[in-house]
């Protein structure tokens, strides 16, 4: 059976020793007070609901799935699923950081983002259920009225009811503007929604008295594509003017979709008949509002491979710890026993290390972007928020792709650690990998995500938001440069920011001459950026910890094997991962017609 230990001591390193949270905190009045052993304490006792509440239910969930009853349309969960989410409400965790004015308890992102990364790990697919809710509401908080947030935003952020997103049709997939969804006004200023919906997860459940769904559908004068779409709010129950629950809406799960991963998770066709929705924000502007929704999911899908790149290392290495076979080329490592255990072994090392690099790499993005989130929503200075809403619009499709595509290779490496046992369901491995492959394909692909980066993020405005984070490197640089220790890590950054600029420019310039070529280099460059970034926050995290084995040498206290740890893992990036970029370079240069002159070929 797989085991789950939170990682609490690495999320205190990004936390306070990287990212120094708390003196950002010091410049939002809503946080001013925020100390870390606060955050330090939440997430101690989030951690212990992981391991010990969800994270049992984890394999059992995937065995059992999801049931629908034909006649009722009526989602039940796998056993013990719904106990769980009692508990969750309990808890308190679902109002961990919403606004205390909807009944939240105002905490930093920073905290549910971590909590959640160890909900991913302890079980995805349960933890989906109350993800998506979070984007729902966070999508009426931005563009609902007055009236809709009092209506529906307290009971979503208590938990007793949860929310949904229903954006794709079966004959759209990600482009929603060929979507057919009707939504007809009524003379109460309501409309009825008719049409149908496929993959909506948590779309249908029994684990929460109320499903609050954001539709996408369009107005009977809604102009063609993606300028003709509306977002409506169509509860699963009508609310009546006390704020009890009335008759069943014209929404219900006409089918369940049946899945490689994610099995707990129930991923729904909807199928609305006369729904009954109300309008948020303007007529033919819905993916203004969906946007808040869909960038959420897709820093939330991030995390996702986050978790299982986290619970699938700590099993690995477990496993190669333990494991006898054959004996070490340099030698007999373990004289007691009949074969070495296989962590002996370089090419083992070299998976467990890439789990473990993409880990502890994604970790330190994902909090710097939701610390960029934080004061994009709460700094006082408009400066400041506004230049925190670029960056993260610019490393969002970044934590989505280059994130998850880390994730699938790091849990497909921890599986073959284990050998023929990884392909057994008992250990849990298994499940990790095909949970890890969804998190490349939904909300948006991660080709999609690749367009968005350098399409629009980077060739969009000229590189301008591009050349902002070059700036975070060259800062690096100039202060870490000099530092005979920091070379090996600092050099390779240096020089990659440079080339990133050479091949932005050169795909640009021939994406005047054929829009292709963008379409061409864009997965292959959304893989260099990323290395760009986790080199960043590499070399940073390098930084500190020879910061921290230094002071200990020079007052003769004990070394903190933490920081030899975090500095080996860092060589070991530096020197077997980050090197894929030159390679990726290349094969981005390769230009738009060995892919598009092909038409013998698929004739």
């Amino acid at each position: 059976m797989p085991s789950y230990t939170p990682p609490l001591r690495d999320m205190q390193f990004v936390m306070h020793e990287l990212l120094k949270v708390v003196d950002d905190f010091k410049h939002m009045p809503r946080h001013a007070e925020m100390d870390a052993d606060t955050l330090n304490a939440v997430l101690e006792e989030g951690g212990k609901f992981a391991a010990e509440v969800i994270f049992p239910l984890n394999i059992s969930g995937d065995t059992q799935g999801c049931t629908l009853n034909p006649g009722t349309h009526a989602v039940t969960t796998p056993e013990g699923f719904g106990q769980a989410y009692a508990k969750y409400i309990e808890g308190g965790w679902a109002a961990l950081a919403c606004e205390p004015a909807f009944g939240g308890q105002g905490l930093p992102l920073v905290v549910n983002q971590l909590f959640y990364e160890m909900l991913n790990s302890a079980n995805q697919a349960w933890a989906m259920y109350p993800g998506l809710t979070h984007g729902a509401y966070a999508a009426l908080r931005a563009h609902g009225t007055e009236a809709q947030q009092q209506a529906y935003l307290p009971k979503m952020t208590s938990g007793e009811w949860t929310g949904s997103m229903c954006l794709t049709e079966p004959h759209c997939g990600t482009d929603l503007g060929l979507m057919r969804t009707r939504a007809e006004p009524q003379p109460d200023g309501s409309y009825k929604l008719t049409g149908n919906k496929i993959f909506i997860s948590a779309g249908e459940h029994d684990m929460a008295a109320n499903i609050i769904h954001l539709v996408l559908a369009r107005l009977p004068d809604a102009p063609p594509g993606i300028k003709g779409v509306s977002l409506f709010i169509v509860p699963k129950f009508h609310i009546k003017p006390d704020g009890s629950l009335g008759e069943r809406n014209g929404i219900y799960c006409g089918g369940l979709e049946h899945k490689m991963g994610i099995r707990g998770s129930a991923t729904c066709q909807m199928v609305l008949d006369g729904a009954v929705g109300t309008l948020v924000g303007q007529p033919h502007k819905g993916m203004n509002a969906m946007f808040v929704m869909m960038n959420e999911a897709r820093l939330g899908v991030g995390n996702q491979s986050l978790g299982l790149t986290e619970v699938a290392y700590q099993n690995a290495l477990a496993y190669a710890k333990e494991r006898l076979q054959m004996r070490s080329l340099s030698g007999i490592k373990a004289k007691d026993q009949p074969a070495d255990p296989i962590i002996v072994h370089p090419d083992v090392r070299k998976m467990l290390l890439t789990a473990r690099a993409y880990a502890e790499g994604g970790r330190a993005l994902m909090c710097f972007g939701t610390m960029l989130l934080e004061k994009e929503l709460h700094h006082p200075d408009e400066k400041v928020r506004q230049e925190a809403a670029d960056m993260l619009a610019l490393l969002t499709p970044i934590v989505k792709a280059f994130i998850t595509d880390n994730g699938w290779t790091a849990t497909s490496a921890c599986l073959q650690v284990f050998g023929g046992h990884g392909y057994i369901k008992e250990w849990g491995m298994e499940q990790f990998v095909r949970d890890a492959r969804i998190n490349l394909i939904y909300e948006g692909t991660n080709t999609i995500q690749s367009l968005d980066l350098l399409g629009r993020k980077v060739l969009g405005n000229n590189g301008a938001t591009l050349k902002k984070f070059g700036r975070l490197v060259a800062q690096l640089v100039a202060e870490a440069g000099c530092d005979e220790q920091m070379a090996e890590f600092i050099a390779p950054v240096a020089t990659l920011g440079e080339q990133v600029t050479r091949l932005t420019t050169e795909i640009g310039l021939k994406a005047l001459q054929d829009p292709d070529e963008v379409g061409a280099a864009a997965v292959d460059y959304l893989r260099v950026v990323g290395h760009l970034v986790f080199g960043y926050f590499w070399a940073r995290m390098a930084q500190v910890a020879l910061r921290e084995l230094s002071a200990a040498q020079s007052t003769g206290k004990p070394v903190d094997p933490f920081y030899q740890a975090k500095l080996q893992t860092a060589r070991f990036y530096f020197a077997k991962l980050f090197p894929e970029t030159e390679t990726l370079m290349r094969t981005a240069r390769a230009g738009a017609s060995v892919l598009m002159d092909t038409d013998a070929v698929f004739a």
